[in-house]
């Protein structure tokens, strides 16, 4: 039996940062890898639309667990633009509506969409 995951080009530029990364090496480690590339691609595409709850770690020592509230959508974000900047594909930039400001998270740092 074949299983296969498809994914699209930036998904899998995705799995490899998130692979080299993590420092995966068997087959289960690039597996979980696709599936948070995936669930990356989720996470952006839903904030486009709506206000999306997420979980990630955040980068340091202690690797703390942190809930978010974020979204792209142009009616909540855009007014809070002042600049224009290139978009980075190594991490997801949002607009937090609890903290009122912009912040990221690494793609690998992503553990859980709701």
């Amino acid at each position: 039996m074949v299983n296969a995951i498809a994914l699209s080009s930036t998904e899998t530029f995705n799995l490899l940062l998130i692979a080299q990364r993590t420092q995966a090496t068997t087959a289960a480690d690039f597996i979980v890898a696709g599936m948070k590339s995936q669930m990356v691609s989720e996470l952006r595409r839903r904030m486009q639309h709506e206000v999306v709850e997420f979980y990630f770690t955040k980068n340091g020592s202690t690797q703390e667990l942190r809930r978010a509230f974020g979204t792209t959508m142009p009616a909540l974000a855009k007014s809070h633009v002042q600049g224009v900047r290139r978009s980075s594909k190594t991490v997801v930039t949002f607009w937090d509506t609890e903290k009122s400001a912009w912040r990221c998270a690494r793609v690998e740092s992503i553990v859980k969409v709701c």
